[in-house]
């Protein structure tokens, strides 16, 4: 879709464009063009390369690949994961919609983790070198940028929590809030969602074993808390597990 330097007069967009730009993309007041104006919107257009269709268990990008792009997710769901030198899998997020891909590589300009699509995915690939030429000349995108790049380092800081001060039940109460809150932000239900990440994968991001997150489950679903059909969840007291993620308050022992 990039026809010109994103330095160049603005160009005319046809119908075919237009379809395909950040102003008409659902997830573009969440995403960089947030705050932007209809011309500032249609510069970053023209730095955006290719929108990418990744199928389900597809790498987008792997560890110590050589970074040049950003990738910003129309649709699907991601996992970005570590691997050890013992061999050992360490999921270090999950993304959806919205979010971006491979801010971690900025600095020392190689990717950290793995990337892999939990769905048939959609991202819009954005070189990074335009971008940055992008910054100078349109600034609400770079505050945004940073408001973004904040945000990220924000999540892992809590991850870093989450792993380790926190129980089993507050770290899972954490998990269940923090995607309520972020699909309430796009637009869809925080009470009743699907679960894009299997059970190990849980397990593993949470640090905790597969029979945990199944024990959990079948406890929450007992006190109450929600309602599990296969991987649909229902948050059936969202006020009571968002005390439980803040740690004011504590499930109730098993009978």
């Amino acid at each position: 879709m990039s026809v010109s330097s994103p330095l160049t007069a603005l160009p005319q967009l046809n119908i075919t464009a237009l379809k395909a730009s950040c102003a008409n993309c659902s997830m573009h007041q969440l995403c960089l063009p947030m705050g932007l104006d209809a011309a500032e919107i249609v510069r970053l257009d023209e730095v955006i390369g290719l929108r990418r269709r990744i199928a389900r268990d597809e790498r987008l990008y792997q560890m110590d690949q050589p970074f040049r792009s950003l990738y910003a997710i129309r649709f699907g769901h991601f996992k970005t994961y570590q691997v050890n030198a013992a061999g050992d899998e360490q999921i270090t997020g999950f993304q959806m919609a919205g979010e971006l891909l491979g801010m971690d590589a900025i600095s020392g300009e190689r990717h950290h983790c793995d990337a892999v699509a939990l769905e048939d995915s959609e991202v819009c690939e954005i070189p990074f070198e335009g971008l940055e030429h992008l910054f100078a000349h349109v600034p609400t995108l770079l505050r945004h940028f940073h408001r973004i790049m904040s945000t990220e380092i924000t999540r892992e800081q809590n991850v870093m929590l989450l792993l380790g001060n926190m129980q089993a039940e507050q770290r899972f109460a954490v998990f269940l809030t923090n995607l309520s809150a972020r699909y309430a932000a796009r637009g869809y239900s925080a009470s009743a969602f699907q679960l894009r990440m299997s059970r190990e994968d849980i397990g593993n991001y949470l640090g905790l074993t597969i029979e945990s997150i199944s024990r959990l489950l079948s406890r929450f679903k007992k006190q109450g808390l929600l309602k599990v059909d296969k991987r649909e969840v229902t948050l059936l007291q969202p006020a009571l597990l968002k005390a439980m993620a803040a740690g004011t308050e504590r499930c109730s022992p098993m009978a």
